[in-house]
């Protein structure tokens, strides 16, 4: 650890013991986690065609249901989401946030087959829906929720004879990722969207032809302070934290959600849930 990283740490540790008391932590831990920002982004693209201009897609993360982020939550975010109108829908990933002592059950899946959009829902596994033998309780409630699963595999999403790819790749952590395997036989000249769980996978979507990237896993650090940022955040989502980030002046975008729910501590601080609206825009 560098003297940057240890002084940030140490300075964020003092914050987090004496300055999260009181209002504060009642906020924290009662308040933020229940607001939800919409946040609305524009991606201009000469690739995009004239068939998806204003296309407009919805994304939603790391909702981790069961650790304080409830089904009556769910329903109120699908009813948002639905307002919404999208053409796609896409998930990506951590539905529950144990899958090993989640008590399933048919309510789940009728809360998000209410969720509606025009060119469909597609979902990629998250590690907490691989842990905790969730890989395939969670891929049968996906698929009952009328979500197709991309592993490691990529669609042609098509509208007035013009079509852009959609892709998905397995989970870093505790998949098997395969970029190569994900856009084999994918047409490279078309505008291409990739779904990935960890964002910092990005700088190998960087040397592929990809031009967007979607992710989670990072909660944008959950608890974040001035000057100091984010206290924590897992393996794989220590680079790319949270909002936009470019390579290769603008050859590949990364868009990074700060999540829905929380894990390890029911905690959000100056780090509200968001879920992402892109609108598609042809230059």
């Amino acid at each position: 650890m560098n003297r940057r990283s240890f002084l940030k740490k140490m300075f964020g540790s003092i914050l987090a013991i004496f300055g999260i008391g009181g209002g504060t932590y009642y906020y924290a831990r009662d308040i933020e986690p229940k607001m939800l920002h919409i946040n609305n982004k524009t991606i201009t693209s000469a690739k995009i065609p004239n068939a998806f201009h204003d296309f407009k897609i919805v994304q939603f993360s790391d909702t981790h249901i069961g650790f304080h982020y409830t089904l009556d939550q769910l329903k109120d975010l699908v009813a948002q989401i639905n307002k919404q109108n999208p053409d796609l829908i896409v998930f990506t990933g951590d539905l529950v946030d144990e899958p090993n002592t989640y008590n399933w059950n048919h309510q789940l899946i009728t809360v998000l087959r209410t969720l509606t959009a025009k060119q469909g829902k597609y979902w990629i596994y998250g590690n907490h829906d691989h842990g905790g033998y969730g890989t395939n309780v969670v891929k049968d409630t996906m698929e009952q929720a009328d979500f197709q699963l991309l592993q490691n595999q990529h669609v042609t999403l098509n509208k007035d004879n013009d079509g852009i790819i959609l892709a998905g790749i397995d989970d870093l952590m505790l998949g098997r990722p395969d970029l190569t395997k994900t856009l084999k036989q994918a047409n490279p000249d078309l505008f291409t969207i990739l779904l990935a769980h960890e964002p910092d996978f990005a700088d190998t979507s960087v040397k592929y032809p990809v031009d967007i990237q979607l992710s989670g896993h990072s909660h944008g650090g959950q608890v974040r302070f001035p000057f100091i940022g984010d206290l924590y955040t897992p393996a794989y989502a220590e680079k790319y934290v949270q909002g936009k980030y470019s390579f290769n002046n603008g050859d590949l975008l990364l868009y990074v959600s700060r999540g829905i729910g929380t894990t390890r501590l029911p905690y959000r601080f100056l780090c509200k849930p968001e879920f992402n609206i892109y609108t598609l825009k042809k230059t």
